[in-house]
């Protein structure tokens, strides 16, 4: 059962930097222009993310 939390935690975290990397090299090849400042969907995606790590490590641990 540890082995397998182990697993799942080297999972996540594995995902997180992954889509992070995703995130940054798909900022740097687009010419789009800058959102606005009231658009809150750029910080909305990764904290629902960190979100839902933090409550699912939480249940499991």
């Amino acid at each position: 059962m540890e082995s397998m939390k182990m697993k799942l935690m080297v999972l996540l975290t594995v995902a997180m930097v992954a889509f992070s990397a995703v995130g940054k090299v798909a900022a740097q090849t687009s010419e789009s222009p800058a959102p606005s400042p009231t658009s809150d969907v750029a910080m909305f995606v990764p904290a629902l993310f960190a979100s839902a790590a933090a409550l699912a490590s939480g249940f499991l641990f």
